[in-house]
């Protein structure tokens, strides 16, 4: 899958999320009074989430084709971990204003490039403890949108803790036994009531990894997201202009104002059960490990570069419950 499409068919993008602030997890993530983002800690080991997520994208495209998105005041921490890439692979958010924008920015600069390329969207604080499982459904998902182009394709993890109701979810129009289907109903993060109905109705977790055509799925933000898109469109790039945009930009939610409005256009690749976890809280922390799905998998190589993560999550998550 590493190879470019056929000509005229584009090539395969991949964009690394990892801008994010783990604030739910800074409990355990905290080193003296800072606290880590949880891209930069490990599970367990020396290994951080953000380096296995890169080995993971590395996997399905082509080196130079990864864009890594990180966030300025995180430099002490990605600068090191990131040392080994190209420059032009590491894209830096001056703040914070939301996934949306977080996503567009990577992908404005792909779109001149390679409009008919596909791009696949990888948060870099996933555990997956059958990397395997997951590698097909991506295959399959990329593989789905080249013979569909006007699709966008989410992977749906298959619930693995039905109690855990602080996910998106998805559920499919179809099947999902059968492969990729079309999403019926999309729901991010509904209260903790509805959840029970829309398992019912053989909802998947929203994983937020997502597979499209470059062109289609910008073509939702022109759609959903007109002034957010209008603004972008006329950057041209350099890190002074870039800082003068976020200074104008609104905070606006890729999930919600994006995906949640336009869910008869999505398509789901369900993902049968793989150990997934995006760790978000600590129990989440906890249920993984308890799971025993942390060995390391045979698809990762070993890490590239001398980084060693701050926090080793499994350690800080035992000390607390030792102390409680």
């Amino acid at each position: 899958m590493k190879q470019p499409g056929s000509e005229g068919e584009g090539g395969l993008w991949g964009i690394v999320l990892a801008a994010g602030q783990g604030s739910r997890l800074q409990g355990i993530t905290t080193v003296g009074d800072e606290a880590v983002p949880k891209q930069f800690c490990a599970l367990h080991g020396d290994v951080s989430m953000l380096r296995r997520t890169l080995q993971r994208a590395a996997r399905l495209v082509p080196d130079p084709h990864i864009k890594v998105v990180v966030a300025a005041e995180h430099r002490k921490w990605w600068e090191r971990e990131l040392a080994d890439l190209a420059r032009t692979s590491v894209v830096v958010q001056p703040s914070n204003r939301g996934t949306a924008a977080g996503i567009l920015l990577p992908l404005t600069p792909i779109l001149r490039q390679d409009p008919e390329g596909v791009v696949v969207l990888l948060p870099a604080d996933h555990h997956v403890g059958r990397e395997w499982i997951l590698q097909a459904a991506l295959d399959q998902a990329v593989a789905t949108v080249r013979t569909s182009p006007d699709r966008i394709v989410l992977l749906g993890m298959t619930p693995e803790d039905e109690k855990d109701s602080e996910y998106g979810w998805i559920v499919p129009g179809g099947d999902p036994s059968s492969g990729p289907a079309a999403v019926r109903r999309f729901r991010e993060k509904p209260p903790a009531t509805e959840t029970a109905a829309l398992l019912a109705q053989g909802a998947l977790v929203n994983s937020f990894v997502v597979v499209a055509r470059v062109r289609t799925l910008h073509a939702l933000y022109e759609e959903r997201l007109t002034d957010l898109a209008a603004l972008f469109r006329r950057w041209r790039g350099g890190a002074a202009s870039l800082r003068s945009l976020y200074e104008r930009i609104p905070s606006r939610d890729f999930s919600r104002e994006l995906l949640e409005p336009c869910a008869d256009r999505l398509w789901v690749v369900p993902v049968p059960p793989c150990g997934w976890t995006d760790l978000g809280t600590p129990a989440r922390v906890a249920r993984c490990l308890e799971s025993q799905q942390t060995e390391p998998s045979p698809l990762h190589p070993p890490a590239r570069t001398r980084f060693v993560p701050p926090v080793d999550l499994s350690r800080r998550l035992d000390r607390a419950l030792r102390n409680a």
